[in-house]
């Protein structure tokens, strides 16, 4: 993404997306022309489109073979983390933001690090609560992986998609078979 990109604020244009259901209960996937916009999880798919909705407000939003495709490649990264996630990402947000997700991009999965090694792997050993706050911003479940990061006593913290769906995430990387839900 150039910077410039991250001046132009929310996606406009046409936009993508399908609903489906995971071992981690609904998922909505969304894509820009550039690739992924959006991945959303919860346990109401109406109410995961009309979040969808009204974060895309000046888009037009259509459904399509080719968003459902995606969402299949989606789930399929769900259930099995170690299979990849090989499509586009469209990622907006500020610079520091930007830092944060590609960090969060770096970290294998299976593994667990504090929001103080992201501070510390960006070069602002300073500024926890405003990485916290980047990866809180997080719009795209498990394409940036947020749901690694941890406290710094090892215990699971907060999670856009709720604690559960972190806890099955980091079950599923670390070799487990996870819950069905």
């Amino acid at each position: 993404m150039r910077a410039s990109d991250n001046r132009q604020g929310p996606v406009r244009g046409r936009i993508r997306y399908a609903l489906g259901q995971s071992a981690l209960g609904a998922i909505l996937a969304a894509m820009s022309e550039r690739g992924l916009c959006e991945i959303a999880l919860g346990d109401d798919p109406d109410e995961l489109a009309r979040d969808f909705q009204q974060r895309f407000p000046e888009a037009e939003l259509a459904g399509g073979k080719e968003a459902e495709a995606w969402l299949v490649k989606v789930i399929r990264f769900v259930e099995t983390p170690g299979s990849g996630l090989d499509l586009p990402l469209d990622i907006r947000g500020t610079a520091f933001q930007q830092k944060v997700w590609q960090a969060l991009r770096q970290i294998p999965a299976g593994t667990k690090v504090s929001y103080t090694d992201i501070a510390e792997r960006i070069g602002a050993p300073k500024s926890v609560r405003a990485v916290a706050a980047a990866i809180a911003a997080n719009t795209l479940a498990v394409a940036v992986p947020c749901h690694r990061v941890i406290r710094a006593d090892g215990s699971l913290s907060g999670y856009r998609w709720g604690v559960e769906r972190k806890a099955e995430l980091l079950c599923r990387e670390s070799g487990g078979e996870g819950h069905n839900r």
